[in-house]
């Protein structure tokens, strides 16, 4: 499954395997292989699809699954369509798809330099967040996220977790699931992350993984609200420790959540990776 997501080189979270594998109760994941594609739906029920990965022509694993759509009388639905395969799509089948575009499910992509150094004017309020977090934390410390460590972290995002609500609010319960998944197969995955002390108090952890040779993926960041400076302690830390030999780092989308938004857009990414849902509107 990992070798057809990596097919085409295509640079966005849901081409990565632990994405998928993390998410996969949430969102009701299925995945077959049809040929030498890759076809992944969420929700059987009314079902939605990322597009076919692999590096031949997909136009028959399309076909396959228009006709699975029209014998249970939904349409066929690609989500999270990358620029590029929208223009394969529009190729292959002239005026037979509408597309829109899904803000929501961008992929925000920053130099890895700028994360590790903070530097420049964009940058100067996370500079003094973190200016403050060490005068006020004078016994912080960083360490790799490893198998001895793991189940501190674990503790601290339960709490974190139970603090923010997570069995009210249910983008934060389903987050809370995947969140569970990425430690219960963390050596599985082979992900690598980071904890952040105060003292000997985990207070801030993140986890991810390599996506492609010049870019890696960052699936998880928590840090408690009420320690300022935190976030952007351990996000600078990561990075000094893993990002060296990286052009990018992928910090995934935003779902819609404004506070989420306005906290990703202040870190200045270099481009975002846009995405859009594709409607089969005609025969093929």
């Amino acid at each position: 499954m990992t070798a057809l997501l990596n097919e085409g080189h295509r640079g966005s979270l849901e081409y990565n395997f632990t994405s998928n594998f993390i998410w996969r109760k949430v969102y009701k994941l299925h995945a077959s292989r049809f040929g030498d594609h890759l076809l992944v739906m969420a929700d059987a029920e009314n079902p939605t699809f990322i597009f076919p990965s692999g590096k031949s022509d997909p136009s028959d694993a399309v076909r396959a699954l228009a006709k699975y759509t029209a014998e249970r009388g939904v349409p066929l639905v690609f989500n999270t369509v990358l620029n590029q395969d929208q223009g394969r799509l529009e190729a292959l089948f002239p005026d037979q798809f509408t597309f829109e575009p899904d803000r929501n499910d961008f992929d925000y992509v920053y130099q890895a330099k700028n994360l590790m150094t903070l530097k420049g004017k964009k940058l100067s309020n996370k500079r003094n967040r973190v200016n403050r977090f060490m005068a006020s934390e004078r016994q912080w410390s960083y360490e790799r996220l490893t198998p001895e460590n793991l189940d501190e972290a674990h503790l601290m995002s339960l709490t974190w977790c139970r603090e923010a609500g997570c069995m009210e609010d249910e983008d934060l319960f389903n987050e809370s699931c995947a969140v569970e998944q990425a430690f219960k197969h963390y050596e599985a995955l082979k992900l690598t992350g980071g904890l952040l002390r105060a003292g000997r108090k985990v207070i801030a952890f993140t986890m991810g993984e390599p996506l492609n040779a010049d870019t890696y993926l960052v699936h998880v960041e928590k840090a408690y609200n009420n320690i300022e400076g935190a976030y952007q302690m351990i996000n600078q830390q990561f990075a000094l420790d893993a990002f060296e030999k990286y052009t990018y780092i992928n910090r995934e989308d935003d779902a819609g959540d404004e506070g989420l938004r306005k906290a990703k857009l202040s870190y200045a990414p270099a481009f975002l990776v846009e995405k859009s849902s594709a409607k089969l509107i005609g025969l093929i």
